[in-house]
């Protein structure tokens, strides 16, 4: 008999989908069946159909997890005609579904755990179709719980009640479970000894909580420490003992009520909004004068980063301890995050006094997600649990290739993977310089591979010959696309505002610490004329020395001596100078004027450092990236607005057009001010030089759009200025994807599809 095949694509796994369609179908008085393959959601429905009800339905009322990606329709012959709808079996064919992010306890399984004589009555792993554990605990796709860590629990009758029944919310929940047949919580002190299981464990973690001990928690794609974030010894003692002496660290407080007590802008819609969403990130938030919360959780910075309970387990935790909670990553300095229990009991012993672990494995790592929230939308600092492996469709003009393997860059590592026409960036890795982090990067490629079923033929890297990125790409057959870093920073933002394949020309600003560039010179401070087949270097800052090499990455005050010994004659008599004459300033200016290991390079970074340091606010050596900036732009907050003198002037040469800082040293030093007058005017100065070269290039070029990206572009108030200073240009920020080295790969991606599917090709490196 007639039938009619929907086939639907997107993020409609895992989401209580099918049964969506189920109760739909019920209530349309519809015949037919429906059921999951490897490329989304197939419905097939017995005529006769009202097709444009049932499709209106169906998008209006769609589960709040699910995304709907294309809905395709065509014929079906029926050898045998159902006589109801019904839900049927997984079926393998070629993977053309996404993957979906974990998400944040929903209201009704909170409710359940916190009921007096509901089944799961302080339950710490209670989900459905809505909320709970998704791309952490998949093994394969289908998503069936077969194919994740769930498989080794057997559910017990009740369970698998609820779990066949299209009615129920839990219906085909995968890592669906209760106290009788699901995992469980065990309470475990430093020998490996368990000292209590499931609800007496959390008891026993208030308890070390409560004496300021620190707890090692397993949650769902890796471990926190947490100790009481009111406690000023015991965040004290977690940063001696983790040897984390400054970097801001994230405190989950117990509901959103606490918001009050920890920020100045408590009663923000967006604010609550985001930080209740299904991702349920940490949010970068205004720090209150009078904070409940210590002052070693953020020391010398304005900022500080809240979240809320996103598992049952954390729910369950802060109801029994009310007080807000350092969160911060499981692991030892320099090591990759613990995912197993056992390594957690070896990498943490020494740190942690308590461990709060469980028996569900953790298949992949995902670190909290971090986020801003700015005037001109959300930006996404680092994104990890909550966001990936969300797919972005390629922009228009780019046509489905071959499957591609995008690798970062080594600092802040993502991947990047092609297949069809999205583009999946993989979750936060670090630093590939430790071989343990590389280690996780590479069996999470591997993962995804297997996950999507593909393998990829061209493998796109980081220009940088010295990257362990770089070198990972050198596999005897495979095609290579060297991509420079610069230009990768800006086809990514190019790529999130879906800026077209044949969309001309943008100029791109990229603002960051380093970069491997054309002629293999070192950037960090450029102006661009980009597309995504080619970029061209325009300007920007003017190369200075990078004394002692890496060393001036750790140390503001070399860059403060590169600075004045190239812009400021006689700086030694500057009253500002007194802390720089007592470092080693003499060997060093030495090997700067012979060029020994002091490579030039353009870097706003190092701007930063040095001007940081010339006012004061940067400590002797960094024990954090970006914590001289971070501090330099909390000081700069005290004074905003200030009217000042400063500026950062064009100068055109034969090889573009730069910005002075000859000027602008002399105007800042000459410039009687406090610190933090000081700090807003480099701000404020920078931004409208780079905003003067913007503009110029602009009408040169004949373009009126400019991109921004680079790490320094998470400054807020130098994105701010440099924003207001841009109008009315059409301004294109990252907000999605990271400005940093977090959202390379996927500029790499779509540089190297580019330029693939050119006839001509480009190649600049």
């Amino acid at each position: 008999m007639s039938g009619l095949l929907i086939r639907i694509s997107g993020k409609v796994q895992g989401v209580g989908f099918r049964p969506f369609i189920w109760q739909l179908a019920d209530r349309l008085q519809l015949r037919g069946e429906v059921c999951n393959d490897s490329a989304g959601v197939e419905i097939r429905l017995l005529k006769p159909v009202n097709i444009d009800i049932f499709v209106e339905q169906l998008q209006r009322h769609c589960p709040p997890l699910a995304r709907i990606d294309s809905i395709t329709l065509g014929p079906f012959d029926w050898q045998d005609p159902p006589h109801s709808f019904t839900i049927t079996g997984s079926r393998k064919s070629q993977m053309d579904t996404q993957v979906v992010p974990d998400a944040a306890t929903c209201p009704a399984c909170l409710k359940d755990i916190q009921q007096p004589g509901d089944r799961r009555f302080g339950y710490a792993f209670t989900n459905c179709t809505h909320c709970g554990p998704r791309f952490t605990l998949i093994r394969s796709m289908p998503y069936d719980r077969p194919s994740t860590s769930m498989a080794e629990f057997t559910l017990c009758p009740a369970c698998l009640q609820e779990y066949h029944n299209p009615a129920d919310r839990r219906f085909h929940a995968q890592p669906v479970a209760c106290p009788h047949c699901g995992p469980g919580l065990s309470a475990t002190g430093q020998n490996g000894e368990v000292l209590a299981q499931d609800q007496a464990a959390i008891a026993q973690a208030v308890i070390a909580l409560r004496a300021g001990n620190i707890v090692a928690i397993k949650g769902l794609g890796g471990f926190h420490l947490a100790c009481d974030a009111t406690q000023q010894a015991a965040v004290m003692r977690l940063r001696a003992r983790k040897h984390r002496p400054t970097k801001p660290l994230a405190v989950m407080l117990p509901d959103i009520r606490w918001l009050a007590r920890c920020t100045d802008d408590p009663a923000s819609p967006a604010l609550r909004e985001v930080l209740q969403s299904p991702a349920a990130p940490i949010v970068l938030t205004q720090k209150k004068n009078r904070s409940v919360l210590c002052e070693a959780i953020a020391p010398d910075l304005d900022e500080v980063g809240l979240m809320l309970p996103f598992t049952p387990l954390h729910h369950l935790l802060m109801q029994a301890y009310p007080t807000p909670l350092v969160m911060t990553s499981g692991n030892a300095a320099g090591c990759a995050p613990a995912l197993s229990n056992t390594d957690a009991l070896r990498q943490l012993d020494g740190i942690a006094d308590l461990w709060l672990l469980h028996n569900r494995e953790i298949v992949q790592r995902a670190d909290d997600s971090l986020v801003r929230l700015t005037p001109q939308g959300t930006e996404i600092l680092r994104r990890a649990r909550g966001y990936v492996p969300d797919a972005l469709p390629l922009p228009p003009g780019f046509l489905v290739q071959p499957t591609l393997l995008a690798l970062g860059g080594d600092l802040k590592n993502t991947f990047c993977l092609v297949r069809g026409g999205q583009a999946i960036l993989s979750a936060h890795f670090g630093s590939l310089a430790h071989r343990d982090i590389a280690l996780q990067q590479q069996q999470a490629i591997e993962h995804f591979q297997h996950l999507y079923a593909c393998t990829p033929v061209t493998l796109a890297r980081d220009a940088h010959p010295a990257y362990v990125s770089h070198v990972q790409a050198d596999k005897p057959g495979t095609r290579v696309v060297d991509v420079l870093h610069h230009h990768a920073h800006i086809a990514a933002c190019l790529a999130e505002h879906r800026w077209p394949l044949e969309g001309g020309n943008v100029i791109g600003l990229v603002l960051d610490g380093l970069g491997y560039g054309q002629k293999g010179q070192l950037w960090g401070g450029e102006c661009l004329l980009v597309n995504y087949r080619r970029c061209e270097h325009l300007g920007g800052l003017p190369p200075v020395a990078l004394p002692g090499g890496d060393r001036a990455a750790r140390e503001p005050w070399r860059n403060l001596l590169a600075q004045w010994m190239a812009f400021v004659p006689g700086w030694q008599h500057l009253p500002e100078a007194q802390t720089l004459l007592t470092q080693p300033w003499q060997p060093l200016s030495k090997a700067i004027v012979a060029g020994i290991n002091s490579p030039l390079a353009s870097s706003c970074g190092r701007l930063f450092d040095a001007v940081a340091a010339a006012t004061g606010c940067a400590p002797e050596s960094l024990s954090w990236e970006g914590e001289a900036a971070c501090r330099l732009e909390a000081l700069a907050h005290q004074a905003y607005g200030v009217k000042h003198p400063v500026t950062l002037p064009l100068i055109h040469a034969a090889d573009g057009t730069f910005l002075d800082l000859a000027v602008f040293w002399q105007q800042w030093l000459g410039w009687q001010a406090t610190p933090a007058e000081r700090a807003f005017a480099f701000h404020d100065a920078l931004a409208q030089g780079f905003a003067a070269l913007a503009r110029y290039y602009c009408a040169k070029n004949g373009t009126r759009t400019v991109a921004l990206s680079g790490g320094v572009l998470h400054n807020r108030l130098l994105r701010q200025l440099l924003h207001q200073a841009l109008s009315p240009l059409h301004v294109l920020l990252p907000r999605e994807y990271p400005a940093g080295d977090g959202g390379l790969a996927l500029g790499q991606a779509v540089v190297a599809c580019a330029r693939l599917q050119s006839v001509s090709g480009f190649n600049l490196n």
